[in-house]
């Protein structure tokens, strides 16, 4: 768009706090941006000389500008942080992080099991989280399991199915480390009071936990059962202990996030921890794609907000090494000249510069690379691990990816001989699935692959892995039974909660251990289908114009879905909010219709799950 075209729309903009959103000629989005003027700040793009190549090329793209106005400029800046995330535009600052974090799940059910999860399912469950390192997870895991009794098999222990007796305690409750709640020896409030103690763990918080363990130490002593005393003193030292281990900061510093910025070779870093009852409780750094002229303050503004959303932080303090100007006047900004809080942003930055080290040394020495031996090698082993009739020398992988419900693409993924062989990646556009149906959409891209490869005359893989459990593999099964290939080829299923790995006929999974070279092979299959797939995901939904499930609802416009997501801030959150609340925002009808709407898709996927 020259500064001549501009000129004639420059009178529709108005001078009220918003976001800008550019997009080129295919309706793509190349740009979000927020402004405490949208018509001062849209109209310094067509009038100011800018420095940078980039800037101007994304001047020169732009065809079309469409603004939402907002009441403040910390609505501007809280709209604009959560579109980026949700779109990814090609001119935006962007963290360099597409990797899905851990969970730990507090499971909705009758006493509740806890286990480790990379996927949130609105299902009522409580998650914790999430966790920068999976092996923190179960770190975390294993040292809750040895301090806190709770289940960990599988059984519906509902009242009714305990009344009648349904279940035996098994070797856990004799080896102490469970209660017997199946055969009714725990009440539910006890096993609450377990999982708070969970809870307290999980934030560094382990005084009411050893507090708790101390009187019923003295409580056992009392009664002079002095077995049951010793092994509750054998947990406090072991709380006591893992407490010492812990990065202590300091009891007057409770809740904080702690942020380091550095820029090196046209690169920006920010390290962030997450400070909680005077404990580092978490630790990440990660790249920022900066694409304008974003200065030193614009970039760490932007990652702290998205860090602080991905990790769910809601600490009233943010420590930086600098002064930003952040639009939530509810938050404390720190500056430390000294102290222990000074501390904190020098570790922040060790963390910057061991992440700096290791990217060199990763450069360096090729990590990953194996020589075509050590690469055959590797494949005899998963050969073994899952008993394959042939050698893997071709291995597919398939994910599904949607928003929501919207813009439903799945991905493929082709190694041979142990690497990467990009050429034969596949996108799928699904073409015969409505909604949200994860299993008929693999069922769907499976035979569509598969019949290819038939139709070709070309060689088929000895391995495929379908990430997503035994559904969706059942899914994929009956596109091969269907095109005739049962015993021509081998369909493994990859559970997301603890890389299971499930084969059709088996009623149990396999568990490899979690640090054998099988295992790194799968995991590194599985993350480039995640990649390459969010890759064109994020691309779809960029050409889809910032169309969201909301306008897909017969009766709700543009207007009303802007209003939606500017009030709620996501799809997500209009779902959970009660029909009265959104008949203040939209009225009585509109909000029948947007409840009425996601209740029935919420009875489709129930439905859809009870069928599989």
């Amino acid at each position: 768009m020259t500064q001549k075209e501009f000129q004639h729309i420059a009178h529709t903009i108005p001078n009220d706090p918003g976001i800008y959103k550019y997009f080129d000629n295919a309706k793509s989005l190349l740009y979000v941006g927020k402004a405490k003027n949208l018509k001062k700040r849209v109209s310094s793009y067509f009038t100011k000389t800018f420095t940078t190549y980039k800037t101007h090329e994304l001047v020169q793209r732009i065809h079309s500008i469409e603004f939402t106005i907002v009441n403040s400029e910390q609505d501007a800046f809280l709209l604009e942080n959560s579109l980026i995330k949700q779109f990814q535009p090609r001119f935006n600052i962007n963290l360099k992080d597409d990797k899905s974090y851990p969970y730990i799940v507090i499971k909705n059910e009758p006493f509740p099991r806890i286990f480790l999860t990379r996927r949130k399912i609105e299902d009522g469950s409580e998650y914790l989280g999430p966790f920068t390192s999976v092996a923190k997870v179960r770190e975390l895991l294993d040292f809750v399991r040895a301090n806190i009794q709770l289940r960990t098999c599988k059984l519906n222990l509902t009242e009714n199915n305990i009344r009648k007796k349904k279940f035996k305690v098994c070797l856990e409750y004799h080896l102490g480390n469970c209660k017997g709640p199946c055969e009714g020896f725990q009440t539910e409030e006890d096993y609450k009071e377990g999982l708070g103690r969970l809870k307290n763990s999980l934030k560094g918080n382990l005084g009411p936990v050893i507090s708790e363990f101390k009187k019923e130490m003295k409580i056992s002593a009392e009664k002079m059962e002095f077995e049951k005393a010793e092994l509750i003193r054998k947990k406090i030292e072991h709380l006591e202990n893992y407490q010492a281990r812990s990065v202590i900061v300091n009891k007057h510093i409770n809740n904080a996030d702690i942020f380091s910025f550095s820029r090196k070779d046209g690169h920006a870093y920010v390290s962030y921890l997450m400070v909680q009852n005077g404990t580092v409780v978490q630790t990440h750094t990660t790249e920022v794609e900066n694409h304008l002229e974003e200065t030193d303050e614009e970039i760490l503004t932007f990652s702290i907000a998205q860090l602080r959303d991905t990790f769910n932080s809601q600490a009233p303090e943010i420590i930086v090494p600098f002064s930003i100007q952040y639009p939530q006047p509810e938050l404390t900004i720190t500056i430390p000249k000294g102290g222990d809080k000074k501390k904190l942003i020098e570790l922040a930055q060790k963390n910057v510069m061991y992440f700096l080290d290791e990217l060199r040394r990763k450069k360096a020495l090729h990590l990953g690379d194996k020589s075509e031996s050590a690469r055959k090698e590797l494949l005899y082993h998963l050969m073994e691990d899952l008993q394959l009739a042939e050698l893997p020398v071709h291995i597919e992988c398939f994910d599904n990816s949607n928003f929501q419900g919207s813009f439903p693409v799945s991905a493929m993924v082709c190694f041979k001989n142990g690497v990467e062989s990009k050429k034969d990646y596949r996108h799928f556009n699904v073409k015969t699935v409505k909604g949200i149906n994860d299993f008929a959409t693999m069922k769907e891209v499976v035979h569509r692959r598969y019949k290819r490869l038939l139709d070709e005359k070309q060689s088929l893989p000895q391995l495929v892995i379908i990430d997503g459990g035994k559904g969706q593999l059942h899914a994929a099964l009956e596109s091969i039974e269907e095109l005739g290939l049962t015993g021509m080829l081998t369909l493994v299923g990859l559970a997301k909660n603890e890389e299971e790995i499930f084969f059709a006929e088996d009623n149990e999974s396999l568990k490899l251990p979690y640090d054998s070279e099988s295992l790194k092979l799968i995991r590194k299959i599985r993350d480039e289908v995640h990649r390459f797939g969010i890759n064109f995901h994020r691309l779809k939904r960029s050409q889809g114009t910032f169309q969201n499930q909301l306008e897909r609802i017969d009766g709700i416009g543009k207007g009303t879905a802007d209003l939606l997501l500017k009030t709620f801030r996501s799809v997500n959150k209009v779902k959970q909010t009660s029909e009265n609340d959104l008949a203040a925002v939209v009225g009585n009808s509109k909000a029948k219709i947007i409840t009425e709407y996601f209740k029935n898709e919420k009875g489709e996927e129930k439905k859809e799950r009870k069928n599989i």
